[in-house]
């Protein structure tokens, strides 16, 4: 079979065109009732060896080059570096917690904190260039690769040297400290914190789970976080990863907050309320929560002066979560 000529056919014979191509010579083959294995074992011969006189030229096609940008990463940072943290920076410390809603004092204790990482300190990259200050940039020009890779490093890093401090349950030294700086700021005596819930949108969320991460008032699919922070922002209660669909008080039942209080290993907290004698401290919580001991929540109708001030100051206070 002389070879095709057209350039979308894609096969040619391994004969030249000016030459014939001899008829390929197939084996007889045996009754398939008689002997059905040898039938289909001299079938697979015949086609390999019709196939074994084409061969398969790959289409063309151009190569595509990378594209270079040129980010200007070390002018970004020296931009970044006049901008926020020189002593007569373009924006002030005000202006840096409102860009990056944090105090430029916690960044830098951040950063000091994560310059023992040989990842985040400067060197000489693969062409000699020094190469830019990874752990001081928050708005490099780096690629998708390295953006990721910086903040999975990052992540890693500040569990491994704050968890010891930060992510963790509260002691009874901690748990003495947080009723006592509540009940100075917010006058609530002996309170341990805010507790609240939000819905963290999930994008990437495979169709087929829709259904279940997706509720009526939501209208995508999310993921529920628990939280309990206190008046210095300290989160050591966080509660993540139940499906969007359930409610405050289903994610509630499968919480870890509580293990404490039902395994009895809580610590003590004592104080006078009402006349009563409490031994448990107790959250903020919004109406939706269970009326249990442990949740002091509004008031939905307040008849009285107390009661409005009541909730006034409640609400205040449950600002440290939101």
């Amino acid at each position: 079979m002389p070879s095709s000529n057209n350039s979308s056919n894609h096969f040619s014979t391994n004969s030249s065109s000016d030459e014939e191509v001899p008829n390929p010579q197939f084996s007889t083959l045996p009754d398939p009732m008689q002997n059905p294995e040898g039938f289909f074992m001299s079938l697979a011969a015949n086609f390999m060896q019709v196939a074994s006189s084409y061969q398969f030229d790959p289409p063309h096609l151009p190569m595509k080059k990378r594209k270079v940008i040129l980010r200007d990463r070390e002018g970004g940072g020296e931009r970044l570096h006049r901008d926020y943290f020189v002593d007569d920076a373009v924006y002030g410390p005000q202006s840096f917690q409102r860009h990056f809603r944090m105090s430029r004092a916690l960044f830098l204790r951040i950063v000091n904190a994560l310059e023992v990482d040989p990842y985040f300190q400067q060197h000489p990259d693969a062409c000699g260039h020094l190469a830019s200050h990874q752990s001081k940039s928050a708005q490099r020009r780096f690629g998708e690769t390295t953006t990721l890779a910086c903040l999975n490093k990052f992540c890693k890093a500040v569990v491994r040297i704050f968890s010891g401090v930060y992510l963790r349950r509260p002691t009874t030294a901690d748990v003495q400290r947080l009723a006592t700086m509540h009940e100075v700021k917010h006058s609530f005596p002996r309170m341990l914190g805010s507790l609240d819930c939000m819905h963290w949108a999930w994008k990437n969320c495979p169709v087929v789970w829709h259904g279940a991460y997706t509720r009526g008032d939501q209208g995508e699919p999310t993921i529920i976080l628990e939280v309990v922070a206190s008046q210095d922002l300290w989160i050591w209660h966080a509660f993540f990863g139940v499906a969007g669909s359930n409610s405050d008080i289903n994610f509630l039942n499968q919480s870890t907050l509580f293990n404490d209080v039902l395994s009895d290993n809580e610590a003590a907290v004592h104080f006078l309320a009402n006349n009563s004698h409490h031994t448990r401290g107790y959250y903020l919580t919004d109406g939706i929560y269970p009326d249990w001991p442990v949740f002091v929540k509004s008031f939905t109708f307040m008849s009285d002066e107390k009661k409005r001030r009541f909730k006034v100051m409640q609400e205040a206070a449950r600002k440290d979560v939101e």
